[in-house]
């Protein structure tokens, strides 16, 4: 598989495993309009990819993925919404379509879209010093892009509330104490663990890993089909809120928002 035409993924293959990178350090890998489109197509590359039984996501640079570039929002016309929100769709479906198994290697913040793919992701692993938080409900947005989908599954429902309503960071220790990812580990041990382990799925038993993955997502599709068509159009009525273009503006002005609920 040929992966050339990414810019803002990069990939490293080792034997079976491919790494792939959030790559736009300068922003902390947030997602613009670009990375947005090159994570609709990736995984269906991934998924049509022989050479590949195992992958490692993580980021470039000092985070994994800050979430959507709240730059890119501040532009967005009616027909890129129109888009990002098809894209949106796709991103989560095609991950979940991934038979080889996805091994998130959390090396900084991961916040709103970033937290949900490494959430989503098969088997976690966080650098001591990362945060996970979905912060849609701060810029007046509901977490529609698969938050309410994969938080619920991880810690319960009422911590899942919790964290999606109040947009409140988690520590990677107390991420590991709730559920929330399966290892912790210092920094610079993070990739050298999240690899070995990737290596261990991409030499183990091809058909019975790949099985067991895919039943398992069974419940998560269920739970997609049951939620995100639904979180997704909320979301989008929200861009067209007053909330959401104070949250834009404060931002901008470098302040506090004041929200008034419409």
């Amino acid at each position: 598989m040929d992966y050339s035409r990414y810019e803002c993924l990069s990939t490293q293959r080792e034997g079976k495993v491919l790494t792939v990178s959030f790559n736009r350090p300068q922003a902390l890998n947030a997602i613009n309009a670009q990375l947005h489109t090159e994570l609709s197509h990736i995984f269906a590359d991934i998924a049509q990819d022989h050479e590949t039984e195992a992958v490692v996501l993580t980021g470039k640079g000092r985070a994994f993925c800050a979430g959507g570039d709240i730059k890119w929002f501040q532009d967005m016309t009616s027909t890129q919404l129109d888009d990002l929100f098809s894209e949106a769709r796709k991103i989560i479906i095609d991950m979940l379509e991934v038979e080889q198994p996805i091994i998130a290697a959390v090396n900084g913040p991961a916040t709103g879209l970033g937290a949900t793919l490494a959430l989503f992701s098969d088997v976690i692993y966080a650098a001591d010093n990362a945060k996970i938080g979905d912060p849609h409900v701060r810029v007046g947005v509901v977490a529609g892009d698969g938050g309410a989908i994969i938080w619920p599954w991880l810690i319960g429902t009422a911590k899942a509330k919790e964290f999606l309503m109040t947009g409140d960071l988690v520590k990677a220790d107390e991420a590991e104490r709730i559920g929330l990812v399966n290892h912790v580990v210092p920094a610079d041990q993070l990739i050298e663990k999240a690899t070995a382990f990737a290596t261990r799925m991409a030499n183990g038993p091809r058909l019975a890993i790949r099985g067991t993955k895919a039943s398992v997502n069974k419940i998560l599709r269920d739970t997609v089909n049951l939620v995100l068509d639904t979180s997704l159009a909320i979301e989008k009525q929200c861009f067209h809120t007053e909330d959401h273009k104070e949250a834009l503006r404060s931002f901008v002005e470098k302040r506090e928002p004041k929200f008034t609920g419409e």
